[in-house]
C-alpha cells in the first residue's frame, strides 16, 4: 500500500530501502518480513514510525 500510495514500482521502492524488487515483492506478499534495518528504512522513507511498521498502524492508502 505504501508503494502504491507513492506511485512507485517494486524496484523503486526496493531501491529506497536497499532491497531488490524481488525482496520487496516478497515483503508485500507477506512471504517474508523485513529485518530491523530494513524496517527502519521503510519507516524513514515512507514517513512512518517503526511502531507503524511493526504493528501495521497507518499503513493504508
Amino acid at each position: 500500500m505504501l508503494r502504491a500510495r507513492d506511485n512507485l514500482t517494486q524496484k523503486q521502492a526496493g531501491q529506497l530501502v536497499g532491497v531488490t524488487a524481488d525482496t520487496w515483492a516478497n515483503l508485500e506478499k507477506g512471504k517474508t518480513n523485513p529485518d530491523v534495518k530494513t524496517a527502519y528504512k521503510i519507516a524513514e522513507n515512507f514517513g512512518l514510525s517503526i511502531d507503524d511498521i511493526i504493528f501495521l498502524d497507518k499503513i493504508a492508502v
